[in-house]
């Protein structure tokens, strides 16, 4: 018989991918686990396992082509299996993943997702199921139904899943619904492409500048941004790094200023939670985190990717240099995995390594905030009256306004501050 291999789908909100490499042919024998096809999705570069044994029959796709979740990728002859067999096997679903609930995760939806599995394969790509609608009430409407993979569609997409329409199960809204829904949309700020083509260079948008377009636009249409901004005199700084660095350098680590702002921003998180909280309206209430998983966001050629760094608040100075050289050299070479996103809690962009000074940055929805770090500058400042050379580091935070307030948001900001102006404190933190 043969079976139909679909793209799976491997959670995070992802809902397309790239064929990168086949590493299958027609008439090929595969097994159970063996690697058919390297797919690039909006996060990462992955190779997709085969889920049976068998005699690739079909390659649906080229190297290069965009397919969606769910789409044919192979079909598999499975040798020995006819009749009844034959017959569930072709309609079986997948063994579902383990369901969790969660919140949402880097713009993920507040639901239920799939997990991975024991088992040595992804799972083949299906409609997952969602959480139980609420009980209706004159005082609260009943939830739309929806898949976990539509509903992060729609949140990508910018789209009020309350305004389509479902064809599943008791009007349950599905995949396809979305995708029908945004296409019927009138298109807004359409550009003809000129007839004398040899005017533009028309580049193909790759996933990672695809999702970062539809998360920015997101962020700005749906958290209320405010944005405030602190100069820091960091010369202690400077000074402690200087003294430190040869003693990291002899242990093959790199200090930079990184580690000592990515600790102050955990110990200030500690003192201002507001700003460690993600607002879910669906459910009337706040998100406040008990955990400090800090996203970096780091600048490749391919755009702009946040790894996070884990429970931030329990590592020392060294460890953070340690885990900042490993994700930064991840991300730059394209080995980073699912995991690697996952949890952040609040977001970091250091603009000031490539020379960059005040900026506005945008909030990674649906966290609350983003510090935005500047270049250090030589600067006069008045110390005890008198007039000195100092050195300034500017800083500038966003904030989703809905839920931290601007005094809340400056007395952080300050916090932070202060321990990046005295940082010997923060050696002592782990």
């Amino acid at each position: 018989m043969r079976f139909v291999f679909r793209f799976p789908d491997i959670g995070e909100g992802i809902t397309e991918g790239k064929i990168i490499e086949w590493y299958v042919k027609k008439g090929q024998q595969i097994g159970s686990g063996d690697p058919v096809v390297k797919m690039e999705t909006d996060k990462v570069v992955t190779d997709i396992p085969s889920p049976r044994d068998g005699v690739v029959s079909a390659v649906y796709g080229s190297e290069g082509d965009v397919i969606n979740v769910d789409d044919s990728l192979i079909e598999i002859e499975i040798e020995g299996v006819e009749g009844v067999e034959a017959q569930e096997i072709a309609q079986e679903k997948p063994v579902p993943a383990s369901e969790k609930p969660v919140a949402e995760k880097g713009f993920g939806v507040v639901g239920t997702i799939e997990v991975a599995g024991d088992g040595a394969f992804l799972p083949a790509g299906t409609e997952g199921l969602d959480s139980v609608p609420e009980t209706a009430s004159l005082e609260k409407p009943v939830k739309i139904l929806a898949t976990p993979v539509a509903r992060a569609m729609a949140k990508d997409l910018g789209i009020d899943i309350d305004q389509v329409k479902g064809s599943g199960p008791a009007g349950r809204v599905m995949k396809s619904d979305i995708k029908s829904f945004h296409t019927a949309r009138p298109s807004v700020g359409h550009i003809s492409e000129p007839v004398d083509d040899h005017q533009v260079n028309i580049i193909p948008l790759t996933q990672i500048r695809k999702t970062i377009a539809r998360k920015m636009a997101v962020s700005k249409q749906t958290a209320a941004h405010m944005t405030i901004m602190e100069e820091v005199e960091v010369s202690e700084l400077i000074k402690l790094r200087r003294e430190q660095k040869d003693g990291f350098e002899d242990l093959g680590l790199k200090l930079t200023y990184l580690p000592f702002i990515l600790k102050a921003v955990a110990v200030g998180l500690k003192s201002y939670p507001m700003l460690n909280s993600e607002l879910d309206l669906e459910r009337d209430r706040i998100l406040q985190k008990k955990y400090y998983h800090i996203g970096i966001a780091v600048d490749t050629e391919d755009g702009l990717v946040v790894p996070v760094i884990r429970n931030v608040d329990r590592k020392s100075i060294a460890d953070l240099a340690t885990e900042l050289g490993e994700i930064s050299a991840k991300a730059r070479e394209r080995k980073l995995t699912m995991d690697d996103f996952k949890d952040g809690t609040f977001t970091i962009t250091n603009y000031g390594s490539i020379g960059g000074t005040f900026g506005v940055p945008v909030i990674n929805y649906p966290q609350a905030a983003i510090l935005g770090v500047g270049r250090i500058m030589e600067k006069p400042v008045v110390n005890s009256g008198n007039i000195e050379i100092g050195n300034l580091m500017p800083l500038s935070m966003s904030v989703d306004h809905r839920i931290v307030d601007g005094g809340e948001a400056t007395r952080f900001l300050l916090e932070v501050a202060g321990y990046i102006a005295n940082p010997v404190s923060l050696l002592l933190k782990n």
